[in-house]
């Protein structure tokens, strides 16, 4: 059971009593800005080559698991500091959201891992997003070891497949194998290639640094404190075993469903308008060719194959993504 002083500890970025665990147990320890630390080799070890992992939390304030989720390993890992065999770094994402249980406070923080920000540049979330960038490419300098990179969250609705993730096409095939092998062995039962990439965390890593990275959705969101581990106790299993062993090999033997975007719904104008229920489960089916949205003279229209939606949401702003639709290919 995860203590409510470490929950709260990570919720308000307060990595004091973690950071001095591993500093004192000889790992190289940095806080390059409220809300991230990174932990690297002891000396000793710093020859050999070491995985590089970031997991970011809290990119949504709202979506709360994964920061229970985190805080539960780093809490139980700092009593054996020893035995972190990775090279970590922990982000904890939108800090004034999450202290306000928001989503966000002026923009989806989620869609600001670039430069091209137009009118979003001056956003609250846009310096956010640059300091975690700035941090982000300090971390993953150079091309020794590999790098992987999950960015965990939690779905806004329900879905079919409780845990799945979004991982971007761009990575390398053997690269993304091994993810998509990780990831089902880690009780990630649906996995969505998405060669169209959107400004996020994980498309950037995975663009900018040939990081094995992924969005991992984890059931809906709840309140801090209340949500039920249980769910999701293989996932962390996988994570603390590659915490303590360096190695990407499967937790186990088991393979997601794989699925790929066939198109996005982007929204035009204000005249935007799904024509189903908008709190559709994620990965609701719709046979072919079936209108599944409206915006204007714009019709969404399924193709040959049935499409599953995911992550519907007409409440976004103008120009932005209003939902994906995705093809199952395994």
């Amino acid at each position: 059971m995860t203590s409510s002083t470490a929950i709260q500890a990570l919720a308000e970025a307060d990595f004091s009593a973690i950071a001095d665990s591993f500093a004192n147990a000889g790992y190289t320890v940095r806080l390059p800005a409220k809300g991230i630390m990174q932990i690297n080799a002891a000396p000793a070890a710093a020859g050999r080559r070491r995985l590089r992992l970031l997991l970011s939390v809290g990119v949504h304030g709202d979506e709360t698991t994964p920061i229970e989720m985190v805080a539960q390993l780093l809490e139980q890992l700092a009593q054996t500091p020893h035995e972190l065999q990775v090279d970590l770094m922990v982000a904890v994402g939108n800090l004034a959201a999450i202290a306000q249980q928001k989503r966000f406070i002026d923009a989806d923080l989620n869609r600001l891992f670039t430069s091209e920000r137009g009118e979003l540049q001056t956003v609250a979330e846009a310096e956010r997003a640059d300091i975690l960038m700035k941090a982000t490419a300090s971390f993953f300098a150079g091309d020794d070891g590999e790098k992987w990179h999950f960015d965990l969250h939690t779905a806004i609705r329900k879905s079919a497949y409780p845990t799945f993730a979004i991982v971007p096409e761009v990575m390398a095939d053997r690269t993304r194998q091994s993810l998509l092998a990780w990831l089902g062995g880690a009780g990630i039962g649906a996995v969505v290639l998405n060669s169209k990439l959107a400004p996020t965390y994980s498309a950037y890593t995975a663009t900018k640094f040939g990081a094995a990275g992924c969005t991992a959705e984890l059931g809906q969101i709840g309140a801090i404190g209340k949500n039920d581990l249980s769910q999701f106790e293989v996932t962390s299993a996988a994570i603390d075993t590659m915490l303590r062993t360096g190695s990407t090999m499967p937790f186990r033997k088991a393979m997601p469903h794989v699925f790929q975007v066939a198109q996005e719904l982007v929204k035009l104008s204000e005249s935007f308008a799904l024509t189903f229920d908008g709190s559709a489960e994620n990965f609701t089916a719709f046979e072919p060719g079936v209108v599944v949205a409206r915006d204007g003279e714009h019709i969404y229209q399924t193709g040959t194959k049935t499409e599953y939606v995911i992550f519907p949401n007409p409440a976004v702003r103008v120009g932005l993504r209003a939902g994906l639709m995705v093809v199952r290919v395994a």
